[in-house]
C-alpha cells in the first residue's frame, strides 16, 4: 500500500496520493454512498481497506474517481492547499465535511557534524511516516464506524482551494471548473470538529479533519474533538495553523467567498466539479 522507502519527493507524492485515495474510499464506503461492487479490497496489517475503483455500473463512484484524479494533478503541481468533500442534505446546508489540507516543503539536507566526512543525513524516518499513515487510516475507520446514519437524500461535492501565489489564474484540474457558488454554505445541525490526524514527510504535510453533526456521534474520542471551537469556517479559517484555529475557525458557517487574511484585494481561488446527487445509494 505504501512505498517501500519514502526518502524522495516522488515517493512522498505517491504516499500522499494513496493516503488521499484510501481516505476518500473509506469515507464513501463507511457512509454507504456506493454499492460493494464499486470497491476493491486491500489489507493494511489486519485492517481491511475498501478502495474505490472504476465501476461502470455506478456513475457516482466513477465520478469520485475522476475527482480524485483531478486532485492528483493539483498535488503534482503543488497548487492545491485544501480539498474538501461536503455531504449536503439541502441546497444551502451541509451535514458532513471532510477536509484534506496539504503543505509542500523544500527539503534542506542536514550535515552530520558528528562525522569527519561530509555526509548528509536523512530527515524523517520512512518507518515513522508509515506508522503515522497507518494511525491516520485506523483513526478514520474507527471514527466512521461511530457515526450514525446520514439522511436519505444526500448530495456530494468537492471543492479545491489553492495557493494563490503559485497557481495560474486560469488553472483548473481535469474534471473541475471555477466555483460557481461563492456564497455561504451553512451547517445544518450542531457541528463537532474532529482532528483525525496528520502525516508529515520531508516533502509534504497532509492533515485530515471531519465536521459532523453532534447528534450523529455515538461516541467520540475526546482527543479528536477540537475544544473551544468558534462557529464559522471561512477561507482564512481553513488556511490557518492549529494554534490559530480557536480564534479564526467557526464551525457553523462555511463562507467560500470571504477574503484571505493577506488582504481584501486578493480572494482565494476555488474550483469544483459538478455536484453528485446520491439519492439511490445503498
Amino acid at each position: 500500500l505504501f512505498p517501500e522507502s519514502i526518502t524522495t519527493e516522488q515517493q512522498s507524492l505517491v504516499l500522499v496520493k494513496r493516503l488521499l485515495a484510501v481516505s476518500v474510499s473509506c469515507i464513501t464506503y463507511m457512509r454507504g454512498l456506493f454499492p460493494e461492487s464499486s470497491y476493491g479490497t486491500r489489507y493494511l496489517d489486519d485492517l481491511c481497506l475498501k478502495i474505490l475503483r472504476e465501476d461502470k455500473s455506478c456513475l457516482g463512484s466513477l465520478q469520485i474517481v475522476k475527482w480524485i484524479q483531478g486532485c492528483f494533478d493539483a498535488l503534482e503541481k503543488q497548487y492545491v492547499n485544501l480539498g474538501f468533500y461536503a455531504l449536503s442534505s439541502s441546497p444551502d446546508h451541509f451535514t458532513e465535511l471532510y477536509q484534506f489540507k496539504f503543505k509542500y516543503k523544500k527539503k534542506v539536507p542536514q550535515m552530520d557534524i558528528s562525522s569527519n566526512h561530509r555526509e548528509f543525513v536523512t530527515g524523517l524516518c520512512s518507518e515513522d511516516v508509515k506508522q503515522a499513515s497507518r494511525l491516520l487510516l485506523r483513526t478514520l475507520y474507527l471514527l466512521m464506524q461511530d457515526l450514525g446514519p446520514l439522511p436519505n437524500d444526500i448530495t456530494l461535492t468537492m471543492k479545491l482551494l489553492y495557493y494563490n501565489d503559485v497557481t495560474p489564474k486560469d488553472y483548473q484540474p481535469p474534471g473541475f471548473k471555477e466555483d460557481a457558488s461563492p456564497g455561504d454554505l451553512l451547517f445544518g445541525g450542531d457541528p463537532v470538529n474532529l482532528r483525525v490526524g496528520s502525516v508529515s514527510t520531508d516533502f509534504h504535510l497532509m492533515k485530515v479533519r471531519v465536521t459532523t453533526d453532534k447528534k450523529r456521534m455515538r461516541k467520540a474520542d475526546s482527543n479528536l474533538i477540537q475544544k473551544n471551537g468558534p462557529t464559522e469556517i471561512s477561507h482564512q479559517g481553513l488556511d490557518c495553523e492549529e494554534e490559530e484555529e480557536s480564534t479564526k475557525i467557526n464551525l457553523l458557517n462555511l463562507a467560500f467567498s470571504q477574503e484571505e487574511v493577506i488582504g481584501p484585494e486578493k480572494k482565494r481561488k476555488v474550483s469544483e466539479p459538478e455536484k453528485l446527487p446520491l439519492n439511490g445509494r445503498k
